[in-house]
């Protein structure tokens, strides 16, 4: 493995977002040197660079002289309600264009490394019989993983033409303490004690705990083996809905409250309510086997889903 270089000057898209702002505070507790992107101005007296929006026609020639490496994080991301007329030109105008005009630029400026977080969802929705692996054929649903995919597909290509090295990511739901989207929402409702129909499930769903992503990251931006594969990753102790909700109420001070509801009901309750995809996250599977990661970085998750929960809630 390539030992880290003092000299590397590290840029990260996405810096005070969820992710972004675990990384670059990885990244001040480890001395390593990094230009957090920005949208708006930052209060810290860090500097940083302000970027209103990323998009095929950002500019980005100030920002790129001296830059080793990218960790591309800022995207549009997934929402429940999408309200926009073409949700997927949306999704393209930043998470393929934008991407694609910065690895442009930076390939340009002799970046050396480029890391884009994509999704598993560039896998698909729900696993049955087996995990996703890195080496299965993509099959993007909604129009964040298949703008996702685009961009993965787009990213190759430039670094066939230049020679710029390329690492993608495909995460499964991010959580942590201070995380949004499902997980937040889920234990925000088993703080209030709100009896939740969840009892019934049976499911198994991969998870990554943002300091365990960030750690991989950091193994990314140095490892010589990175740039070769399609990198999936997990904690590798799956978990159910009911379990998780146990584990919350545990780390909360709570007790668990489910009620025992047939999953068809619950099925039947998205579909009338129009959260059908909502309703399928907490009660279909979406198992990821990470272990070609782990094997060809010879990377270990530095926290078990124990630990990574504990931590986020406790």
């Amino acid at each position: 493995m390539k030992i880290r270089n003092a000299a590397d000057h590290i840029l990260v898209t996405g810096a005070n977002g969820f992710i972004g702002t675990a990384l670059c505070n990885s990244f001040e507790m480890l001395q390593i040197s990094y230009l957090p992107v920005l949208r708006q101005i930052d209060t810290s007296e860090r500097k940083s660079a302000l970027v209103a929006d990323i998009n095929e026609f950002t500019d980005w020639s100030s920002i790129l002289p001296g830059i080793s490496a990218i960790v591309h994080l800022a995207a549009r991301v997934h929402v429940l309600k999408d309200d926009s007329v073409d949700p997927l030109t949306e999704f393209r105008r930043i998470n393929l264009y934008g991407t694609l005009n910065l690895a442009r630029q930076a390939a340009a400026h002799g970046v050396r490394r480029f890391i884009y977080l994509s999704t598993i969802k560039v896998n698909g929705e729900e696993t049955f019989d087996r995990a996703f692996r890195a080496e299965d054929v993509p099959a993007p649903v909604d129009p964040y993983g298949i703008s996702k995919f685009e961009a993965e597909t787009a990213l190759r290509k430039i670094a066939g033409e230049t020679g710029m090295e390329v690492v993608i990511i495909r995460p499964p739901l991010v959580y942590g303490r201070g995380a949004a989207g499902n997980f937040g929402r889920l234990l925000d409702l088993v703080k209030k004690n709100i009896p939740l129909p969840l009892a019934a499930i049976n499911n198994r769903r991969s998870l990554v705990y943002v300091e365990t992503l960030c750690d991989l990251i950091r193994v990314c931006l140095w490892h010589p083996k990175a740039p070769e594969e399609v990198l999936l990753v997990s904690e590798g102790d799956d978990i159910s809905t009911p379990e998780l909700i146990r584990k919350m109420a545990k780390y909360c001070g709570r007790d668990a409250r489910m009620v025992f509801v047939p999953v068809i009901f619950l099925r039947l309750a998205g579909r009338v309510t129009g959260r059908s995809h909502e309703i399928q996250r907490l009660i279909g599977n979406l198992q990821i086997d990470s272990s070609a990661t782990r094997e060809n970085l010879q990377w270990h998750p530095p926290f078990t889903l124990e630990q990574g929960l504990k931590r986020s809630i406790s």
